[in-house]
This record gives structure tokens, C-alpha cells and sequence, in this order.
């Protein structure tokens, strides 16, 4: 023992060399090789079986925002119904026949979304992102579509009477069979839009609209269209 060390730390000295020996006997040992290959294995098999899982998470999911949707169905207000419709299509989960008439959606954000034959009667969805929403034989009587894109949406054969389309970007929209009899057009966008085989517009207000195709506001005056001002 080296001169001037404290009686009293040899204890210490001994404790700490013990558990050197500890720590030099247990990494020889196998068995501890051994756990750790089993710690390994485990998280791996945790792994594989939460990605084979997954397509029932999603399933459930799926069943989950459809029984908020069928729920609230003929309902006002949201009820949770914008987070369910935007979760389903983000999925690309088709939309087909889904019924969410007079309810709260402002604001609801479904591109490309697949709306064939969907009943959005009387629902508000002022502010929303519909860009090429196939709105095909959809109804949309007295929908709020007020400041709406709907930028190359699909309204084939929709029924659009009295839907409110005020500011609105209809640019490029598919407007075949549609029938607008009623509808509020005042200051739309409508570039580009395919308008020959418009079904019916009578009394829809095209007053103040923007980048109207050429022929388009004779022919829907012509057909029983109005241009009424806002401040008349």
C-alpha cells in the first residue's frame, strides 16, 4: 500500500476493484451475447409485426371517418365531417354517393377528390379547395360555393340550382349537362370553362364575370341568364 493513503479509503479502493472483476467476468459471458441477440430479434420482430398490421390500422381508420360521416348524415355543422371527408380522400378513398347535405364545411380541402353522384345539397363550403373534384351527376342545389377553387372540377350532369358560386374560380370546369338555373355567378372566374353543353341558366346571375369564353354571356342572356348587380 503506497505511504500516506488513508486508512479509511481502502474500503473503497477494494469495492471498486470487486466490481472491476464484475464487469470483466460478464462481458466474457455468453449469455449476456446471447440477450442482446434476443433484444435485437424482438425489436425486429416488433418491426415486421407493426408493418403487417398496418393495413388494419388503416381499415379502421377508414370505418372510423365513415361512421363520422353516415353519423351527422342530413345533419347541420361539421361533426367532425371535414377532417373524415379530407382523411378518406388523402387515402384516395373514392367519395362516391357520399351524402353530407346542409353541412358546415367551410374551408374543406379535397383535390382531385372521385364525388360522383355525392348529395353536398345546401351545404356550406365557402373558402374551399375542390381543384378537379369530379362532381359528375352530383347534387349540389343551394350549395355555398362562394370564393370556392373549383378550378377544373367536373360538374357533368350536376344539378347546380341556386348554388351560390360568387367569386369563385371555375377555370377550366367541365360544365356539360349542368344545370345553373338560379345560380349566383356574379364575379366567377370562368377561363377556359366547358360551357356548350350547359343543360340549363336560366336566371343564374352572370353579373361582373371574369375571363368569360367568347359568346358565353350572349348566349346564357339569350338562354334566360340575368346581370344584376350587387349594390341594385
Amino acid at each position: 500500500m503506497s505511504r500516506g493513503r488513508p486508512r479509511w479509503i481502502v474500503p473503497f479502493i477494494a469495492f471498486e476493484w470487486m466490481w472491476e472483476w464484475v464487469a470483466f467476468l460478464l462481458s466474457k459471458w455468453s449469455f449476456l451475447e446471447v440477450l442482446e441477440y434476443l433484444g435485437s430479434f424482438s425489436m425486429l420482430v416488433a418491426v415486421i409485426f407493426y408493418f403487417s398490421e398496418s393495413g388494419n390500422r388503416i381499415k379502421q381508420r377508414h370505418y372510423q371517418a365513415w361512421q363520422v360521416i353516415n353519423t351527422a348524415q342530413g345533419k347541420g355543422g361539421s361533426g367532425g365531417r371535414i377532417e373524415a371527408l379530407q382523411e378518406l380522400n388523402a387515402d384516395k378513398v373514392p367519395l362516391v354517393g357520399v351524402d353530407v347535405s346542409s353541412a358546415f364545411l367551410q374551408g374543406l380541402k379535397l383535390e382531385h377528390a372521385n364525388l360522383l353522384r355525392a348529395d353536398f345539397s345546401a351545404a356550406d363550403l365557402r373558402g374551399s379547395d375542390l381543384e378537379s373534384a369530379d362532381f359528375t351527376s352530383a347534387d349540389l342545389h343551394s350549395a355555398n360555393f362562394r370564393g370556392s377553387n373549383l378550378e377544373n372540377a367536373s360538374f357533368e350532369d350536376a344539378d347546380m340550382k341556386g348554388a351560390d358560386l360568387s367569386g369563385a374560380n371555375l377555370s377550366g370546369a367541365n360544365l356539360d349537362g349542368a344545370d345553373l338555373s338560379n345560380a349566383d355567378l356574379t364575379d366567377a372566374d370562368l377561363r377556359n370553362i366547358r360551357w356548350k353543353g350547359l343543360r340549363n341558366i336560366k336566371g343564374a346571375n352572370i353579373a361582373e364575370v371574369k375571363n368569360a369564353p367568347d359568346g358565353f354571356v350572349e348566349w346564357a342572356l339569350k338562354e334566360g341568364a340575368v346581370q344584376t348587380n350587387k349594390d341594385q
